[in-house]
């Protein structure tokens, strides 16, 4: 069947959350490790240099293009395709690195390349090429000067203007633009409420009381950000979380249950059923291993 997912902290010993590291021999290097479902608590930024794999982030298959930069947000869970060779760059880098204010933390809080719900942030890079080999050579070169005072604001800013034109270019070929203010403020402090409270809490009223916002108030800015309902966005996130578990633990149907806070197994089966049209044994069978 399956195995408990792995997760992976990240590396110790480094003078700073922030690690630029091979593609190729990373493959090379921890190939079994990288090949079976696994999650991170830190984010990831992949550059695909060569090849083109399938690679697979809380059930989405992804086709790699040959330089697509993907965006991998901490704590989902993905594995690279065994078949396909690969060789590019990844970035990782934790909250505890990025998030020094406030700002720091709202801006990635904000930002799409991470926190879209219902699509995983992939762009290609053909005529921005020579702008990221930039970015990335810059960096580089910064992790190898001694280590000293300004270092990690160089290497936060660096990112920041990274992930500036990486998110520029996303709107740009998604041609999906979301505009900042009030209404995504308002879903990113819910969905960071969702994320840590889904578990036990599934009731709108409850959020919204906790964000001190009327229901109509959270709807409003959900529709318009999200095009769904909170209603929608929780039960996508408990939905998710119930596949992560059936497909990537031994943990029975019940214990999963109550995991997710369903006191009772068979509410636990209703509710999945209703999301997903078959029932938590039959996802474990059709999706597991």
């Amino acid at each position: 069947m399956a195995s408990d997912i792995q997760k992976y902290g990240f590396k110790e010993g480094l003078p700073h959350e922030f690690e630029l590291v091979n593609l190729g021999e990373l493959y090379t290097n921890f190939f079994d490790d990288l090949i079976v479902p696994h999650r991170t608590d830190f984010y990831q930024i992949i550059w695909f240099k060569k090849g083109k794999p399938r690679h697979m982030v809380d059930f989405n298959p992804i086709d790699i293009k040959p330089n697509s930069i993907l965006f991998v947000d901490k704590n989902s869970v993905q594995c690279f395709d065994q078949n396909e060779p690969i060789d590019g760059e990844v970035l990782l880098f934790t909250d505890n690195f990025f998030c020094k204010t406030e700002e720091d933390t709202k801006f990635l809080r904000s930002s799409m390349l991470f926190n879209d719900l219902y699509s995983i942030s992939t762009i290609e890079i053909k005529e921005l090429k020579s702008i990221f080999d930039n970015f990335f050579k810059l960096m580089q070169t910064e992790l190898e000067n001694d280590v000293d005072n300004y270092q990690s604001d160089i290497l936060r800013n660096q990112l920041k203007n990274l992930l500036l034109i990486s998110e520029r270019e996303r709107q740009t070929q998604n041609s999906a633009i979301i505009n900042k203010g009030p209404d995504l403020d308002c879903v990113i402090k819910f969905r960071d409420l969702l994320d840590k409270q889904f578990h036990l809490q599934k009731s709108v009223a409850k959020y919204t009381e906790q964000l001190s916002v009327t229901q109509k108030r959270l709807n409003a800015a959900t529709l318009k950000v999200m095009d769904i309902t909170p209603k929608q966005m929780i039960d996508a996130r408990v939905i998710l979380e119930a596949k992560r578990l059936l497909v990537h633990t031994l943990d029975s149907v019940k214990e999963i249950g109550y995991t997710l806070g369903f006191e009772e197994p068979t509410n636990f089966v209703k509710y999945f059923k209703k999301h997903q049209a078959i029932t938590p044994i039959e996802f474990r069978n059709k999706f597991g291993n």
